[in-house]
C-alpha cells in the first residue's frame, strides 16, 4: 500500500511539473506529498523556506487542503534524505523531474537521477519536463511499455506496486517489450516468465508480448516507441546484479525523454 510520495525539488520548472504530477497521483490514490529541497552552501536556508512554502501555498491553491502536504529543508544529501524517509521503501513513491529534449538535442538523465536510483529501493518516477498528467490519464496514451530482458525476478515486490500503479491509467494497454539481437530465441525460462507477466497483470491490463530484433537496447525500445504513439509510460526494472537498466539507462536517452519513466527497483 502506498503511504507516502516523496518529490526533491530544487525550483526548478521541471522540479515543479514533477510535483503537480506527483499531486495528481496523490489525489487519486489519496495519498500525502513530502517535499524535499536538499540545501547548498550557498543558499540561504529563510529562502529556500519562503520558496517551499510557497510551493506549498501554490498546491494547495490547485488541489485544495484535503492534499495533505509536508516539506522539510535538510543538510544531508538526496540519497540520505531520502533514506531518512523510507523505512519500508515499497510503501512509498519518489517522483523526480528531469530535462526533456527537443529535435537533435541529446541528453544524459541528470547525475543526481541515476544516484538515487541506484542506491535507493524505493520506485522511482522520473517526469521529463515536457510530460503533463493529463496526457498520461488519456485513453489515447495508455500503452505501457514495460522493457525486460526477462531475467528471473527475484523481488515480487515491484511488480505488486506496478500493478497498483497501473491503476491509475485509462483502460492501460501493456506491452511485455523484449528487445535482442537477430536470429535469436528465448529460452524455456524467458518464455515461462514472460507468460507469467502477461498472466499476472492480465487482470487490470490489456497485457500482450511485444518483440524487437536489435543489437541495441536503446535502438530497440526507440524503435517501438516510434512505431506507437500512444505510450504513456515507459517502465524499466533497476537489478542488483547489473541488468538491462544498469547498461543502457546512463546512456543517451534522447528518444525517451518525453515519456514518464517508472524504475522498479528489485
Amino acid at each position: 500500500m502506498l503511504e507516502k510520495i516523496i518529490v526533491p525539488v530544487d525550483f526548478s520548472q521541471e522540479a515543479e511539473n514533477a510535483l503537480w504530477f506527483a499531486a495528481e497521483i496523490g489525489k487519486r490514490k489519496s495519498v500525502p506529498l513530502s517535499i524535499i529541497h536538499c540545501l547548498s552552501e550557498s543558499e540561504s536556508r529563510s529562502e529556500e523556506e519562503k520558496k517551499i512554502k510557497d510551493l506549498k501555498e501554490k498546491l494547495t491553491l490547485t488541489f485544495g487542503s484535503e492534499l495533505a502536504c509536508d516539506w522539510e529543508l535538510t543538510d544531508m544529501d538526496l540519497v540520505h534524505a531520502i533514506k531518512n524517509r523510507t523505512l519500508n521503501p515499497m510503501n512509498h513513491l519518489l517522483v523526480m523531474g528531469t530535462k526533456g529534449a527537443s529535435g537533435l538535442k541529446r541528453i544524459l538523465i541528470g547525475s543526481n537521477t541515476v544516484r538515487v536510483i541506484s542506491e535507493i529501493k524505493t520506485p522511482v518516477l522520473v517526469i521529463p519536463g515536457v510530460a503533463r498528467f493529463s496526457d498520461f490519464v488519456k485513453k489515447g496514451k495508455n500503452r505501457v511499455v514495460l522493457a525486460s530482458d526477462l531475467e528471473e525476478i527475484k523481488d515480487e515486490s515491484g511488480m505488486n506496486f506496478f500493478e497498483e500503479f497501473l491503476k491509475l491509467m485509462n483502460e492501460p494497454k501493456l506491452r511485455i517489450l523484449n528487445v535482442r539481437p537477430k536470429n535469436t530465441t528465448l529460452d524455456y525460462e524467458k518464455r515461462l516468465l514472460r507468460k507469467s507477466l502477461i498472466s499476472a497483470f492480465g487482470e487490470v491490463a490489456d497485457t500482450e508480448k511485444a518483440t524487437v530484433f536489435s543489437n541495441n537496447i536503446l535502438h530497440g525500445i526507440q524503435f517501438y516507441l516510434e512505431k506507437n504513439e500512444d505510450t504513456g509510460l515507459i517502465v524499466m526494472i533497476s537489478k542488483d546484479t547489473g541488468g538491462l537498466f544498469q547498461r543502457h539507462f546512463t546512456h543517451e536517452m534522447a528518444a525517451m525523454t518525453h515519456y514518464p519513466l517508472l524504475i522498479l527497483n528489485e
